[in-house]
């Protein structure tokens, strides 16, 4: 059973280690740049990054034909394999060869499945003395912490910090220079490759038609690890396995690229056999062969590659490209966010199928939802779509906890949901000014530093509609609008200026008033069946009005009303009711500039004397699931009278993601902070986005850090200038 956690404890002392901050922070801002200009030379990186996605899906598709093939070719070669189920099977064969051959001194290369299983700990007790020799893992051996990153597993510590390890360990002082320190581990570890009776590797893959396996290092210990001691032992998962050694390729292209950012690892070794090295007998030297044994380890593994949706995991690289681009590693590191050994949101996925559910349930929260992971993972493997698959499969198996469930009854009842609504536009009059909670008591307090929070608007787009709906006695497409609860209830005039501009193209628009939440914040627990009820609300309420197209505002929104058919996969009625709503269902940007180009009103303005700056926040599901860029720029340049200034990152999470932006609040609000800087280093006078849910982060960050700013969702721009053009 995994120990309880108090992340909330853990997450403000993250928060506050300004080592920490300082060392992620610096990283953060310097990765996309190197990873950027390494991966300059290669032409085609997606066909690439499709290569690798495509060889490790066969991989997985065929594994324990490949394992079989990898054994039988690294025996023939004079290897001796053993395929240890579990991580006791594993420890158990290593601490009987020991035995065997009387090994009392063991130096390792840098390995995450002996970290996993917990390797050192097991041999140290058995009287075996272990050393690391990888630098990073040597420094958090000696510091006695676990990993905080897959490939820099040090980076949480500074360089004052690392020589007061070493000065302890070396009983000596040791000076806070880098350089110097480095010296000072190879000449302390030196001694430790000639004196042990066997080396520990990893491997960064296994190549089945050879039983060869390949290893990437950047400081060397490995080629000493490997050939010096007259025993080498290998340990590799079965997720490490390839078909041929072409199928190395794009591992070999992507992997620094995205590890480190380099064109390739300083070290690149290739171990196909034992190999002759030299052991000391009676005071001479004599030349023998080395032992090889390679360990294949399961310890889950397998069961993942069975499992249709986990197996995607056989993905994964072991680069760690996806914890250089999260926003929410870069502030509490791999230690908060993370399980035993993996760290970040393939970290939990890891966690759940090596360590179990229950540590996974732990920390899996964290992951924010921003997909920056997805864009830059070698393997393409859809982190955040897997986790929301373990949260359905915890609920599942455990059912939510009561409090959620209470809350999923008030937000699947329409009617009743709505009313609470109303009554709280009602009740928060005590803490609203202008429309925005600036200040909340006691324990609350913190969730509004430094971010206001949106009030429930007086009266819903709902109840606005009428006013602002008109007949179109022949309109060129009739248009059904969802508005989504945040358009509805928080930016109703928002709504009302889409409505406007739908119709400026001579569309009628239909409101129906049953619609509800698109349930994407219950989805995003794991619950199915509250997810469910709120989906079938919402297409019985487009099946009652005669519409062509379904336009959201709100890219979150089309997101989840696109996933209501795979929702009811198993339900053919209602599957294919979802189907027809899907396809209905239109991006508002995406379509209004469509219908613009169509009608030669999507050109350049001319630019104006004395121009309105405009810069444009990319909502993260607008960017990265609905793959939409060009278009909401286009239209903010085709108005006239402003000039469009792009910002710095302007597709970083603003660290809303629905509820995460509550719960955690202390971590939504730094990443606010870093968008609001941003915003002010490209000095224009308006803001501009296509989400209402980041319109609530950034008006409420506006509000407190940038008040001279104004917020603007894309139509209340469009409808703005059709007024001022119309001379409204």
């Amino acid at each position: 059973m995994a120990k309880k956690r108090n992340l909330r404890k853990e997450i403000n002392e993250k928060l506050h280690d300004e080592v920490l901050r300082g060392a992620l922070g610096r990283f953060a801002e310097a990765y996309p740049i190197a990873r950027a200009k390494a991966l300059e030379n290669v032409e085609d990186v997606e066909a690439l990054r499709d290569q690798l996605k495509e060889t490790k899906r066969y991989a997985v598709d065929h594994i324990e034909e490949i394992a079989d093939r990898f054994e039988i070719e690294a025996v023939k070669r004079g290897a001796k394999v053993f395929r240890a189920a579990t991580g006791k099977e594993l420890i158990s064969y290593l601490i009987n060869l020991c035995k065997e051959r009387a090994v009392r001194r063991i130096v390792k290369s840098k390995s995450m499945a002996s970290e996993e299983i917990h390797l050192n700990d097991a041999l140290e007790k058995a009287g075996i003395r272990v050393k690391e020799t990888d630098l990073g893992e040597w420094i958090i051996s000696i510091a006695g912490h676990k990993p905080s990153h897959m490939v820099m597993p040090a980076i949480h510590l500074n360089r004052y910090q690392v020589a007061d390890y070493f000065s302890k360990e070396l009983d000596k002082s040791i000076d806070p220079d880098i350089a110097f320190m480095v010296q000072t581990s190879r000449t302390t570890l030196r001694d430790e490759f000639l004196k042990a009776d066997m080396g520990i590797s990893g491997a960064n893959f296994g190549i089945a038609e050879s039983g060869t396996i390949g290893l990437f290092t950047n400081e060397g210990n490995a080629r000493l690890a490997t050939t010096i001691p007259p025993i080498h032992v290998v340990i590799i998962g079965y997720e490490k396995l390839v078909p041929s050694i072409k199928d190395t390729v794009p591992i070999l292209r992507l992997l620094p690229r995205g590890a480190t950012g380099q064109l390739m690892t300083s070290y690149m070794s290739m171990i196909a056999g034992p190999t002759p090295c030299l052991v000391q007998k009676n005071g001479r030297w004599e030349e023998t062969l080395k032992e090889l044994h390679i360990i294949l380890l399961d310890n889950g593994r397998l069961a993942a590659a069975h499992d249709e949706k986990l197996k995607e995991i056989y993905q994964c690289v072991r680069c760690a490209s996806c914890l250089n681009v999260c926003p929410v590693y870069a502030l509490v590191g791999g230690h908060v966010y993370g399980g035993q050994t993996y760290a970040g949101g393939i970290g939990a996925i890891l966690t759940a199928f090596l360590g179990g559910m229950e540590e996974f349930e732990q920390f899996n929260e964290l992951c924010i939802g921003c997909r920056k992971c997805v864009t830059v993972c070698p393997g393409k493997i859809d982190i955040p779509g897997l986790i929301e698959e373990l949260r359905r499969r915890s609920i599942k198996e455990k059912g939510l906890p009561f409090i959620m469930s209470r809350i999923f009854d008030v937000m699947s009842n329409r009617r009743f949901f709505h009313g609470l609504l109303k009554a709280a536009s009602i009740a928060q009059k005590p803490f609203t000014s202008q429309g925005l909670v600036r200040h909340l008591p006691l324990f609350l307090a913190g969730m509004t530093k430094d971010r206001s929070l949106p009030g429930i608007a007086a009266a819903p787009l709902r109840d606005r509609v009428d006013r602002i709906v008109k007949p179109i006695e022949k309109p060129d497409k009739k248009v059904g609008f969802f508005s989504g609860c945040t358009m509805d209830f928080v930016f109703p005039e928002t709504g009302e200026n889409v409505i406007k501009v739908i119709q400026d193209l001579n569309m009628s628009v239909s409101y129906p008033d049953r619609q509800g939440c698109c349930g994407k914040p219950v989805a995003a627990t794991g619950d199915v069946e509250y997810t469910k009820k709120i989906a079938k609300n919402n297409i019985e309420a487009f099946e009652a009005v005669d519409v062509e197209v379904i336009i959201c505002a709100c890219p979150t929104g089309v997101e989840q009303i696109r996933e209501y058919p795979h929702l009811f996969k198993d339900d053919p009625e209602w599957r294919d009711r979802a189907q027809s709503m899907a396809d209905k269902m239109k991006e508002f940007c995406t379509f209004v500039a469509g219908e613009y180009e169509k009608r030669g009103r999507l050109k350049k303005a001319v630019k104006s004397h004395n121009p309105l700056k405009i810069t444009y926040h990319d909502s993260c599901h607008l960017r990265r699931v609905l793959n939409v860029h060009d278009e909401p720029r286009k239209l903010i340049e085709s108005i006239e009278g402003c000039e469009f200034v792009e910002m710095k990152d302007a597709d970083k999470c603003c660290g809303m993601s629905g509820s995460f932006g509550v719960k955690y609040s202390n971590l939504s609000i730094p990443i606010l902070k870093e968008k609001m800087k941003n915003i002010k280093d490209a000095q224009a006078e308006i803001v501009v986005c296509a989400c209402s849910g980041c319109m609530v982060q950034l008006q409420g960050g506006i509000d407190q850090q940038a008040p001279g700013l104004k917020l603007k969702h894309v139509a209340d721009l469009l409808a703005e200038h059709l007024e001022s053009k119309n001379g409204g």
